[in-house]
């Protein structure tokens, strides 16, 4: 095992390697697999299932590797299969380590204590470090500082990073985050407890290993959060199905294109399900559906963000 430099820098060094912010989602769902994947009609047990998502997104990964730097599984879908999807969840973090991309694990976990400690050891920390072996993690701060703390302190450690819940994509997100404590949305108090911890650990690129999860479909408040938080990796959900748009994102970024990675899963894992990629390349195609899917954010991005500085 090598010295890992820290999170935030090699997701920087990551993200200028291939001239783009793009995270691809990996969210296998059954109804939306190429056909082949699974046996048409009948009952499809859950190992039969689990092996075709690990097939799709060994598939996916060959195809984003040489253009993105990096994937994010959510936990769920393995999770919903049981072991076998659990079992095939750790080959796929495994797959895409291999082919050099970064890995954030999004399971938004969080807890107290020592089970808070428990999660972050289990889940943070690549090159052998933790059985699970995520670059890094989502995380839920509804607990407190308290309940942050053990994921700080292990990704410190293992050279791991946190992205932390700050302002949802969703619409219900605004129930609890747009509350007003003293004076100010609940989402901007979140926002500088990770603000603070990640000016504390930054590192050589000026961006510290706790980042936040701000949505595309907020783009007034992302804008407001940019100012915010000049020390912080935003992880953008929402561009692509949610609606979110290049535009939307153009605030989530530093004046030089840095400081954030955009997620986007069903709009270009099931590009061939979708116009106009399913016209041209239909089910058979779906792994070009999947480059050309890609590609054409890339460029949306380039053309509409500051990230075309990179």
């Amino acid at each position: 095992m090598h010295q890992l430099l820290p999170f935030a820098d090699r997701l920087e060094t990551a993200v200028r390697r291939c001239h783009n912010p793009v995270l691809v989602g990996l969210d296998p769902r059954r109804e939306s697999l190429p056909s082949g994947f699974l046996a048409e009609g009948g009952d499809v047990g859950a190992e039969e299932t689990a092996a075709a998502y690990g097939r799709f997104c060994r598939g996916v990964i060959d195809v984003v590797a040489p253009l993105v730097p990096a994937v994010k599984p959510q936990a769920a879908f393995f999770e919903q299969l049981g072991p076998a999807g659990m079992a095939v969840l750790a080959e796929v973090i495994r797959y895409a380590q291999q082919k050099e991309l970064l890995v954030i694990f999004d399971g938004k976990r969080n807890d107290i204590g020592s089970t808070a400690t428990a999660y972050a050891d289990g889940l943070l920390g690549s090159d052998g470090q933790s059985v699970w072996g995520a670059d890094a993690l989502t995380v839920s701060p509804y607990l407190g500082d308290d309940s942050l703390q053990p994921f700080v302190d292990v990704a410190a450690k293992r050279a791991a990073g946190i992205f932390v819940l700050v302002k949802t994509s969703n619409p219900g997100g605004r129930m609890l985050q747009d509350l007003l404590a003293e004076g100010r949305p609940l989402y901007r108090h979140v926002a500088e407890y990770v603000e603070q911890q990640a000016a504390q650990t930054a590192g050589r690129c000026g961006y510290g290993l706790v980042g936040a999860v701000v949505g595309a479909t907020y783009p007034a408040q992302l804008a407001e959060l940019r100012a915010a938080m000049p020390h912080t990796w935003f992880l953008v959900p929402g561009f692509g199905s949610q609606g979110g748009t290049a535009a939307d994102v153009a605030a989530a970024f530093d004046a030089e294109g840095r400081g954030a990675v955009v997620n986007n899963s069903r709009g270009i894992i099931f590009a061939h399900r979708s116009k106009p990629y399913s016209q041209r390349y239909g089910d058979r195609g779906w792994q070009g559906a999947i480059e050309a899917a890609t590609r054409d954010m890339i460029d949306q991005l380039r053309s509409t963000t500051p990230a075309g500085k990179l």
